[in-house]
Formats: C-alpha cells, structure tokens, sequence
C-alpha cells in the first residue's frame, strides 16, 4: 500500500459521468481519494452518501472526492445517482488502479482513502473496515478546525 510521502500513480479512467478522468487533472487540488469493494453494498451505499454529503463543503475548501472500485462504468453511474454522489466514481474493472495503489484484496479493491496534496503526493492514508473512520477523517482534515 502506498505510504505517506508516496506520490499517487497517475491512472485515467472512466467515471460515473461517462468521462474519462486523469489524477493529473485535478493537480492544483487537493483529493481525497477512496477505494471501496463493491457498489451497491451497505458499507459501500453508506459511505458514498456520507461523501456525497460532505462534497460540496470540501469542495468549497478546494478538495476533490473521488470514489474507486471495480464495477463497470454503467454500475458506477448508477451507483453515483442513487447515493446523491456529486463526485466521479471511477471504474476500475481490471483493478489497474487498485493494484497500483496496492489495495487489492482477494477479489476487490480493500476500503482504503488517500489524502493527496495539491501535487498528487499521499498526506495521510485510512485503512478500515467501515466507512465511519474515512470519513471522520476527511471532516478533521479539511472541515473541523
């Protein structure tokens, strides 16, 4: 798994918009970047909308979410709508990206979040089962003083 200090593997793909997405695109921003197991999962709904929540706070703060993981692009724009997103979801069904951040489990990406910096470079990095501590985290950094 990517360690802080690690610059984040540039990767393009399609997002729940039908867009192809760069990291590199959003340099200049910072990004709060997670990966999760499998769409239309509980953890996974329940995580969504709780970034689709806060979304407009960070962006308003200059900070980008975007959610990652396996499912196809037409699952991901589905996905995206139901759970009130706001933000590209990326598919990734191949796990390229999630090899390349080194968060592949057996089958499916692990829910991890990466804090990049406005230089694409890893500020902090959350591993855990459920989505309350990702997104405890993203409010500490970014909306709680």
């Amino acid at each position: 798994m990517l360690a802080v200090g690690s610059t984040a593997p540039e990767f393009e793909a399609t997002d729940s918009r039908g867009e192809k997405l760069r990291l590199s695109s959003l340099r200049g921003k910072k990004v709060v970047l997670y990966f999760f197991p499998k769409a239309f999962t509980a953890g996974c709904t329940i995580e969504t909308r709780k970034f689709g929540e806060i979304a407009p706070e960070l962006a308003a703060r200059g900070v980008q979410v975007v959610g990652i993981s396996g499912d196809s692009a037409e699952t991901q724009a589905r996905f995206a709508e139901s759970c009130g997103a706001g933000f590209p979801i990326v598919s990734d069904p191949g796990h390229a990206i999630a090899r390349s951040y080194g968060v592949l489990g057996m089958l499916m990406p692990k829910r991890v979040t990466f804090f990049l910096d406005e230089r694409g470079v890893v500020t902090d990095v959350v591993e855990a089962m459920l989505p309350n501590p990702h997104l405890a985290r993203a409010r500490e950094r970014f909306i709680s003083p």
